[in-house]
């Protein structure tokens, strides 16, 4: 059946993606026209990578040359955490126990905080999530669709050393060799699980090369995206 082709959405407001029963994701399928963000203008990327890859560093340089709105999780977990709002003493509670944050949660900061830079964003660059498959699948049903994911690419070996090295002087508490290997083998699993889902979407880019010539890589993607 022609699921992608097809637009069988006649309701005239939906609130929540996928509204449509098939998931069709046609242009013409006013389920799919309710996206609160408009990807056509305003591209969503995601940029992934291991810890040690180096995606802070190219974020960085997506920023200087594209303008992209940069969005992290984690800032905006932490900046939310000191607002002092009902949903921070919220979130303190749950750090407090040692437990994760919901994703329900992480997702409403996200699409808050996307919402509110909408009009001036001339892209959103979403560094570090999605984590998980299904906060992949929340995102795109909850936001829009992503426009690309960037995945910096680099072998467990590399990541390792690399991290060793920070450790040197970062004095960070997980950056022992112990918790870095579990890190990375957490960061593997959930990830390949992630990628396997957006297989025309993915770009993966070899991250033990040179900041440029991994960059000159990141603008053969960009370019025709903001042309």
């Amino acid at each position: 059946m022609e699921d992608k082709l097809c637009h069988p959405c006649e309701q005239p407001k939906i609130d929540k993606l996928p509204g449509c029963p098939l998931q069709c994701r046609s242009p013409k399928c006013k389920a799919y026209q309710r996206a609160p963000i408009d990807t056509s203008k305003k591209p969503i990327v995601w940029v992934l990578g291991g810890p040690g890859s180096g995606k802070g560093t190219q974020c960085e340089k997506i920023i200087a040359k594209y303008g992209f709105t940069h969005l992290s999780t984690g800032d905006l977990l932490r900046a939310e955490v000191k607002s002092g709002s009902e949903r921070a003493k919220c979130l303190t509670a749950i750090m407090e126990r040692g437990e994760l944050v919901p994703n329900e949660i992480v997702l409403d900061l996200l699409k808050e905080a996307m919402l509110a830079r909408a009009e001036e964003a001339k892209g959103f660059l979403i560094d570090g999530y999605p984590r998980e498959k299904s906060q992949g699948i929340a995102f795109e049903q909850a936001i829009a669709p992503v426009t690309v994911i960037i995945y910096f690419e680099a072998s467990s070996e590399t990541l390792t050393k690399r991290l060793l090295g920070r450790a040197a002087s970062s004095g960070r508490a997980d950056d022992n060799e112990d918790t870095i290997k579990l890190r990375l083998k957490t960061f593997i699993d959930n990830n390949e699980l992630v990628l396997a889902q957006y297989p025309e979407k993915l770009r993966r880019i070899n991250a033990e090369r040179s900041v440029d010539e991994i960059f000159a890589d990141v603008q053969a993607i960009l370019d025709p995206i903001v042309a």
